[in-house]
């Protein structure tokens, strides 16, 4: 199904004006697909990866039921629900429904932790049509009686996978058991998996199924790049090349939160503005880490997948995988922060011996056949040596004889179900042992970045 115009789905004028002062005018596959269906109340499963324009397919047809319904929300009670996995994709979706709902009476509110509670409490109580939110700080909120989700007749679930990979999936299952059973629920998800069917299907009713195949969404104007380079000698290559005025701005991808800490570290000492951004970075952090970055007073953001979604920037110039992803399908994710808006970009994979079967696993996943090229540092590397054995999907991630995340309850803000509430949506309870504020008792250093591996 296709459309010419977004005139074509019978929008409300001011939906229509407020798309056209931000110049957008031809609908994306997955809003050509979608925006029919919700606009005809059919509950949606959407499968499209990042920078395909779910925002807008989900938004526009909800904000438009809104308009049509007209009314002011009550206190504590919103018409729209929008969960989302991390604190970075709810601040872009509220900046999209600011930008929709202009020129209408509509209210939303941004829900997450890592900052103050009392502000979003105070809104629940002023009473606003559309709360964007993440599961945990959502939960904080329901349990304290600041908002009920009785009258909610729209859920969307964004990025669902993600929520899955983090460990929210019992949040999720709370939050929805609070909503009326007269509903509309909207689920996207960058990946299908098993599990993600099963969520699907306790969620949704009889939905219209609405899909973006990787292979429509990869980004042909990504220039890949895969370098053999040994892991003590990818900084090396980092410090080397990024001095280079072809990398203007960059995002550097690590697997852990540490590793990113310790590399934005480095490079700061060999004269390069960098800054790390991670879920145990508080609110304010990583707000200002992204401001400067956007902003060009640092060159360098050394993330890990845990905000991977949530970068948006539309001039990078080039991402880094300092490490390869732990799961393919994140590769997707981090190479398309760059060549957004129409441009082009540049994706650079440095690649240890022992990585090899992860990058196997990229080139299934995409279909590609990389030129595994060798560098300075690759001289004397044996590329006879036995590759990093990597456990079989699902299997839990272990230190030592223990499994990541047993026995830590938050702290460490990892992706196993002993770190899902603190690197996001509890994002309070990585600053302080209380919802808001401060622990009492300090922090010892690289305490939690160890059980917090994965994000």
């Amino acid at each position: 199904m296709t459309h010419t115009d977004f005139q074509a789905f019978g929008l409300a004028d001011t939906l229509l004006s407020a798309l056209a002062r931000l110049d957008i005018t031809q609908p994306t596959p997955i809003q050509a697909q979608a925006i029919p269906a919700v606009m005809k109340g059919r509950d949606v499963l959407g499968i499209a990866q990042t920078g395909t324009g779910k925002t807008a397919a989900f938004s526009l047809p909800v904000i438009d039921a809104l308009i049509a319904k007209g009314g002011r929300p009550a206190p504590k009670t919103p018409k729209v629900l929008v969960l989302t996995p991390t604190r970075e994709l709810a601040s872009q979706i509220a900046g999209n429904v600011k930008s929709y709902t202009a020129g209408t009476k509509l209210t939303h509110h941004v829900i997450f932790g890592g900052v103050s509670i009392r502000p979003q409490i105070e809104a629940m109580r002023r009473g606003v049509d559309i709360v964007i939110a993440t599961p945990g700080r959502l939960l904080d909120l329901l349990n304290q009686r600041a908002l009920t989700l009785s009258e909610v007749h729209h859920v969307v679930l964004d990025e669902a996978d993600r929520m899955l990979d983090m460990g929210f999936v019992k949040d999720v299952m709370r939050i929805v058991a609070q909503l009326p059973a007269d509903r509309q629920s909207l689920l996207f998800s960058a990946t299908m998996p098993r599990a993600m069917e099963e969520l699907a299907a306790k969620i949704l009713t009889n939905p219209v199924r609405v899909e973006v195949t990787p292979e429509v969404v990869t980004v042909e104007k990504i220039n890949q790049s895969v370098y053999l380079v040994p892991q003590k000698a990818k900084k090396l290559w980092l410090i080397e090349h990024l001095a280079k005025p072809d990398f203007e701005k960059t995002v550097i991808f690590t697997r852990t939160k540490h590793g990113a800490n310790k590399l934005a570290a480095d490079l700061e000492k060999s004269g390069i503005d960098a800054r790390a951004i991670h879920g145990n970075k508080s609110q304010g952090a990583r707000q200002k880490a992204l401001g400067e970055f956007q902003n060009g007073t640092v060159s360098v953001l050394v993330a890990t997948d845990i905000v991977a979604r949530g970068i948006h920037v539309d001039d990078i110039s080039h991402v880094v995988n300092f490490d390869l992803p732990e799961e393919p399908e994140s590769y997707v994710h981090r190479i398309g922060r760059t060549a957004r808006a129409g441009k082009s970009g540049i994706a650079v994979a440095l690649v240890d011996p022992s990585e090899r079967s992860k990058l196997r696993q990229i080139e299934r996943l995409t279909g590609l056949n990389f030129d595994l090229q060798q560098t300075d540092y690759s001289a004397h590397v044996d590329l006879n040596a036995p590759e990093e054995k990597r456990p079989p999907r699902g299997a839990p991630k272990r230190f030592g004889n223990k499994p990541q995340g047993a026995g830590r309850r938050g702290g460490g803000g990892g992706q196993g179900a002993g770190g899902q509430r603190s690197g996001e949506g509890r994002g309070q309870r990585t600053e302080g042992g209380k919802p808001g504020g401060r622990s009492s008792r300090p922090r010892r250093s690289g305490t939690s970045n160890r059980s917090a591996t994965y994000a």
